[in-house]
């Protein structure tokens, strides 16, 4: 620039400025002004500043966002839309939610039964209606059923998805709800379908355990104690599927206990994924055993 001649915006020649970049020196006019912590910058580095800077994250490698209960919120939403679905479809609103017909095709239900009705025969899991072991988590009984689990699903979702983060949380949740429903499966009478987000939340309890347990806080104890109470609970009242919830549990635990001990650093993400993996292809294993005998 010649001696004395009044600077311009780099980007906007015909406008006079006297204000530069704090980083590259150009001089921006106050539509190009970006305001730093100290001063001002061009756009462009502010665009780069801004790809430069790391994503935040949570103790064991999930990505920290601003709402910290979005997956909760999402996985609330479609529990209560299926249970309004099944009960517009014919299912109780008190108890019980065999009656709709969307109930019957969506539980676990491990061969082929015979409704009668209009229903008549309906084909189960060992005729290759896979998609049971995951649709039944997000179904319910009755009112009961459903209030009691959200609930639940409010209290502790939250929290553990802001310890792992989205990714993380919805594996977990998926994970013990699959391993409940494939106890169920794998080991449930053949004429009484099952469902329900009760493992789960067990999984989600057993998960929350074994956080606190690795933090070292002192809410270890509690979930410790709610966990007792339920198991206690599962296995006095006649109708409660035991097999789904223990099986829950014990998915949601085992997750929780690779995600945690997985070592930090570059490679954590990849032995969490491979421990999530091992037991996805378990639970198809166990899938594909009781399949066999059944058919």
């Amino acid at each position: 620039m010649p001696a004395g001649s009044v600077p311009v915006c780099y980007r906007h020649p015909d406008r006079e400025t006297y204000v530069r970049c704090t980083r590259c020196d150009r001089p921006i006019c106050p539509d190009d002004m970006v305001p730093a912590s100290v001063g001002f910058q061009c756009p462009d580095d502010a665009r780069a500043g801004a790809r430069s800077v790391r994503t935040g994250r949570t103790t064991y490698g999930g990505a920290v966002h601003a709402n910290r209960m979005l997956v909760t919120q999402v996985l609330l939403g479609l529990n209560v839309l299926v249970f309004l679905a099944t009960a517009l479809g014919g299912s109780s609103l008190g108890f019980g939610g065999g009656t709709s017909p969307l109930y019957s095709r969506l539980a676990v239900q491990p061969t082929r039964l015979a409704y009668g009705g209009d229903l008549g025969v309906v084909d189960g899991i060992a005729q290759g209606q896979y998609w049971r072991l995951l649709t039944a988590m997000f179904l319910h009984y009755g009112l009961a059923h459903v209030v009691l689990n959200m609930l639940a699903l409010v209290q502790i979702g939250p929290v553990l998805e802001a310890a792992l983060g989205r990714a993380r949380y919805l594996a977990l949740y998926l994970l013990a709800g699959l391993a409940g429903t494939t106890a169920s499966y794998a080991l449930g009478p053949l004429d009484v379908p099952s469902a329900g987000a009760s493992g789960a939340i067990f999984g989600l309890f057993a998960a929350a355990y074994v956080v606190e347990r690795r933090r070292g806080g002192a809410a270890a104890s509690q979930y410790a104690v709610l966990l007792g109470i339920n198991l206690v609970l599962t296995f006095t009242i006649p109708f409660i599927d035991k097999r789904g919830h223990v099986g829950g549990l014990l998915g949601g635990a085992l997750v929780a206990l690779v995600l945690v001990h997985a070592p930090a650093g570059r490679s954590r993400s990849l032995v969490q994924g491979v421990g999530l993996g091992l037991l996805a292809v378990l639970l198809a294993a166990v899938v594909v055993v009781r399949t066999l005998q059944l058919t």
